[in-house]
């Protein structure tokens, strides 16, 4: 456990200086650090222009460096001490400014002295500067030099996908975004856990379900992503997640579905009551991430979100304060554990009915404990609560909230039925 939770903080660390944004050098070269984890994780690149739905493609764009240098010769603004110092996608300036006019491209957080914020131009030619308010209000009349280094052109957007092939071709999804700067919670943590959990879903015998893992620019991604593959994600996909927020250790939070009542809000749900009983609970109205567009109408995809704090409810979001003390790896491990929980969950979730009529004689199959203890009596009781609902109309996670007991731990009883042949699977059409 110890080990997993240090590899995961670890690979944070690795990726943390890199300068990200929805395009660029920076999250193909972080794409490539996830790929040494994931070998079969795939590159794709989407030319700049392309039409995808009501959007399309911007312009690439990458920074080599960036700062601004005040009257009395003193270099702030250092891109290459804060990649947070420059407005994502800034144009590319070289030029003397006044107080005045730099004033106008500045960015500070009053509340915050400080805190640098995490500000963006995607879509329209700006440039600008953040800086704490605390060094903002030292700075004093005269003239300024203003550079950035950086180059918007056609390129292409880049995301990476893996297909985990299982049994049926019904698919759970596990999407995450890799397009800010240095931001730790609100960034790295979703792809990170996200590619752990891949590693541990890839070594799962007998795998029921196929899992689709995407690793996207928040928002554009998702647009283009569903624009070449929403048919089959539809088709497909019976549960999804948006993974994101997941590093810290305050409470865990959950975002629901449009819907509210998919598969994925119904097993998020039940891991969350019974592992994090505190958990915070949102409404689809606060969605703020690419749950907006898995479930915008038309396309209508079963996804939702468990987080620790989430985006937007926290004051260190998009500020330099989401940094890697915020996150630490007990934080990522338990979000790691979760999500491996909702897998296990999924992949027990079948449903079942009964061999024999009545109640059926569960010692002389070696079932019943020939000795009474106090766990012995909640192995039996839990055993024959689940028995009294497996009538093949209801699934093991029904069953498991109906006798309000973890799913999971209900595994080694449900295999023993049917190893007896107490109990048989329904047999489904799962594609």
């Amino acid at each position: 456990m110890e080990d997993i939770a240090k590899e995961i903080y670890k690979l944070c660390e690795e990726l943390f200086p890199i300068n990200r944004s929805i395009t660029g050098d920076g999250f193909r070269q972080s794409l490539s650090i996830l790929q040494r984890y994931l070998p079969e994780l795939k590159k794709f690149e989407v030319p700049t222009g392309t039409k995808c739905f009501d959007w399309e493609v911007p312009k690439e764009w990458n920074i080599k460096d960036a700062y601004i240098i005040t009257p009395d010769g003193k270099k702030i603004c250092d891109f290459k001490k804060s990649n947070l110092h420059v407005v994502n996608y800034s144009i590319p300036i070289n030029r003397v400014v006044s107080f005045e006019e730099l004033q106008k491209h500045l960015y500070s957080l009053p509340n915050q002295p400080d805190a640098i914020p995490y500000i963006t131009s995607y879509y329209k030619k700006n440039w600008g500067f953040c800086i704490t308010q605390k060094e903002r209000d030292k700075l004093k009349p005269g003239n300024y030099k203003v550079f950035i280094d950086s180059e918007l052109k056609d390129g292409s957007l880049t995301y990476g996908e893996l297909i985990i092939p299982g049994k049926s071709k019904k698919e759970i999804m596990f999407s995450t975004y890799l397009c800010h700067p240095s931001l730790a919670n609100d960034n790295l943590s979703g792809p990170v856990v996200t590619t752990f959990l891949a590693k541990w879903i890839s070594n799962i015998k007998d795998r029921k379900y196929t899992y689709r893992i995407i690793i996207i620019p928040e928002t554009i991604g998702s647009i283009v992503y569903l624009s070449r593959n929403y048919k089959t994600l539809k088709e497909n996909v019976i549960a999804g997640f948006n993974v994101t927020c997941v590093g810290d250790e305050r409470t865990f939070s959950y975002l629901p579905s449009r819907q509210g009542d998919t598969l994925s809000d119904k097993v998020a749900l039940h891991v969350l009551k019974h592992v994090y009983p505190n958990f915070k609970k949102y409404s689809f109205l606060d969605r703020g991430s690419d749950e907006r567009q898995y479930c915008s109408p038309g396309i209508d995809l079963p996804v939702c979100s468990v987080m620790r704090s989430k985006y937007g409810d926290y004051p260190e979001y998009h500020t330099s304060l989401d940094d890697l003390n915020f996150i630490s790896p007990k934080g990522l491990f338990e979000s790691y554990e979760v999500y491996k929980k909702i897998v296990e969950c999924i992949e027990m979730n079948d449903i079942l009915y009964p061999t024999v009529l009545c109640e059926p004689q569960l010692g002389k199959r070696g079932l019943y404990p020939t000795i009474s203890t106090k766990n012995s009596k909640n192995i039996v009781k839990d055993m024959m609560n689940f028995l009294a609902y497996c009538d093949g109309s209801l699934s093991n996670l029904e069953i498991a909230e109906k006798i309000n007991v973890p799913l999971w731990k209900l595994k080694d009883i449900i295999d023993k039925l049917k190893k007896e042949n107490i109990l048989k699977e329904k047999k489904l059409n799962k594609g």
